[in-house]
């Protein structure tokens, strides 16, 4: 499975956070895009809507295992997908930003 480094995701790059509410709403990565893992078939669509035409897709949750999922279902679907290994967990160890909705720094459950 296509997998890169929390260190090698860049500013700009598209990201979608495949996490439930409730972590999404504690703190996420800004401008990431929110399509939990339990509704992503039926929001695919979103996905698709919002995704750069010929960019890559990072895929990212707590750890990495929901991501990993979704990268693949996506990459079944001809989308050049990548899971984010480590996930959140990782991104905000490192120092990357973590913010709620209304842009105040958030934490990761």
């Amino acid at each position: 499975m296509p997998t890169v480094e929390v260190g090698e995701v860049r500013d700009g790059d598209f990201l979608v956070d495949v996490r439930e509410d409730d972590e999404w709403q504690a703190g996420h990565a800004e401008g990431a895009l929110h399509i939990p893992l339990s509704e992503f078939v039926a929001r695919y669509g979103e996905l698709t809507e919002a995704a750069p035409q010929d960019g890559r897709v990072h895929v990212i949750c707590r750890s990495g295992g929901r991501s990993a999922q979704v990268t693949m279902y996506l990459v079944q679907q001809g989308i050049d997908a990548v899971n984010v290994d480590g996930g959140m967990q990782i991104w905000h160890a490192l120092g990357r930003p973590v913010v709620t909705d209304g842009g105040q720094p958030g934490s990761v459950l």
